[in-house]
């Protein structure tokens, strides 16, 4: 059944074989447009055999700065050599325009390679394997397919140069970061923001709120009509959206769950709510999820949104693991390579959330160091940068409370001396690794009742005022 529908595609236009010794006669006539045809075109991409065969062997004559000419490829051939395929290719007319021939022939190889595959999702089905697996691999290779960018490019110097004059002409242009933007002005000053390909773990000991500052993170993103994938392991999204609209209005979260608005408040949520349906926001919203899925997940969704310029997983202690490790620091391991290759392969950053050993509560100073990472040691060699947050009240109550209990146990009256502010307490971003920049750290205050984490600098007024 599945074989009579194949037999309707038209294969003649799937291949080209006077374009491909267009191509051949042209680089036979100028070596030099070889050096810009290889990032483009492979051997695999010609359709015939044959000039598959001569193109390789090119491919090698200049790998070993040797002439590009007959001779040598008769040599690199041997017995496959075919005179009468030379001949067709000579009596060919070479092309000015190779590029946008090779992009073309590219493309059909493309869709010959889809073709291909879809004639093997049949004999895959049928293995004994788990369905996971099966999707992941056939994603994989489609996006393998569809993806150039996977491929690795060998840069000259020049183009290096180039790209670090664009670089520095960026970066001149926008003085906080060239990556995206953290929203907030000293940590963009020090990590240059979220750059493409990076691993960034956010990590800190429950209650101190590393949910709520990722959450912050997005709001910025998404405020730059960029899109986000949130994979949320811990709370479903409706709860994540209150958090954010609690931060975008000003509105006490509690007020918004418990739905006690003023009227002015409901005004304020009603447009936060309508600037928030336009913005580019999934949530995958489930208690589980592999690096399989996500995968899978962020492949689609890149492929169809490419605006989306992060993810963010909430937690990576929640993942569950698809090798065949027992021990739980190797699960945790591969998970986390996964997730920096999954970052290189996407071109984008992601972001991970971690918790952090109990440990470190034992030690008169808790600020997080990267001895702290739970379960695994990768964590700290895959990440590009660690975040640690941080907020000294929530130890000072605990402390406090403790005392109180004691004394009561004691019979004793206690009259505490700390006296938090409510509205707004200091916290720190705690920069514990940066592969491209300066470690240490950044002061932020924390609005516990809007759930969210500003700069020093955040103007008062904007607490009860929503400017969508």
């Amino acid at each position: 059944m599945a074989k009579a529908k194949f037999e309707n595609i038209d294969m003649h236009n799937l291949y080209d074989l006077d374009m491909e010794r267009a191509i051949l006669s042209s680089i036979f006539l100028n070596a030099d447009i070889l050096g810009d045809l290889i990032d483009i075109l492979k051997p695999q991409d010609f359709f015939l055999k044959a000039h598959s065969d001569i193109y390789k062997a090119m491919n090698e004559c200049l790998n070993e700065n040797k002439p590009v000419a007959t001779g040598f490829i008769k040599n690199k051939l041997g017995m496959a050599y075919d005179e009468s395929v030379m001949v067709e290719i000579f009596d060919i007319n070479a092309i000015v325009d190779v590029i946008s021939y090779a992009k073309e022939l590219k493309e059909k190889s493309i869709k010959r390679g889809l073709v291909k595959l879809a004639q093997k999702v049949p004999e895959k089905v049928s293995e004994d394997r788990a369905t996971r697996d099966i999707v992941d691999e056939i994603s994989s290779d489609i996006y393998s397919l569809t993806d150039a960018t996977r491929q690795g490019v060998m840069k000259k110097s020049p183009e290096i140069i180039n790209d670090v004059i664009e670089y520095l002409k960026e970066r001149a242009k926008n003085k906080d970061s060239v990556g995206l933007n953290t929203g907030f002005h000293m940590l963009n000053q020090k990590t240059n923001g979220f750059k493409n390909g990076d691993l960034i773990i956010v990590a800190a000991r429950p209650a101190m709120g590393k949910t709520t500052l990722c959450l912050n993170f997005m709001q910025h993103v998404l405020e730059a009509d960029k899109g986000v994938v949130f994979f949320s392991l811990e709370m479903p999204a409706e709860q994540i959206m209150m958090r954010m609209l609690s931060a975008k209005t000003s509105i006490p979260l509690q007020s918004i769950i418990n739905s006690q608005m003023s009227d002015d408040e409901i005004a304020r949520m009603t447009d936060a709510c309508e600037y928030m349906s336009n913005k580019k926001l999934f949530v995958f919203d489930s208690g589980e999820a592999n690096i399989h899925q996500i995968r899978t997940q962020m492949r689609k969704l890149k492929a169809s949104n490419p605006e989306i310029s992060l993810c963010v997983i909430d937690y990576i202690g929640l993942m569950t693991s698809t090798s065949n490790f027992s021990e739980r620091h190797l699960q945790i391991a591969d998970i986390s390579r996964g997730l920096k290759l999954l970052a290189r392969e996407l071109n984008m950053p992601i972001i991970a959330l971690s918790q952090l050993n109990r440990g470190l509560e034992s030690r008169a100073d808790k600020r997080p160091m990267m001895s702290d990472l739970r379960e695994s040691g990768a964590i700290e060699q895959d990440a590009d940068v660690v975040l640690f947050v941080y907020r000294e009240n929530v130890y000072l109550e605990r402390e406090e409370k403790e005392k109180a209990e004691q004394a009561k146990k004691d019979g004793k009256e206690y009259v505490s001396k700390f006296n938090p502010n409510k509205l707004e307490e200091n916290a720190e971003i705690i920069i514990g690794k940066n592969r491209n920049g300066e470690t240490g750290h950044v002061d932020v205050k924390f609005h516990s009742r809007f759930t969210r984490f500003v700069d020093p600098s955040f103007e008062p007024d904007e607490i009860v005022e929503f400017n969508g």
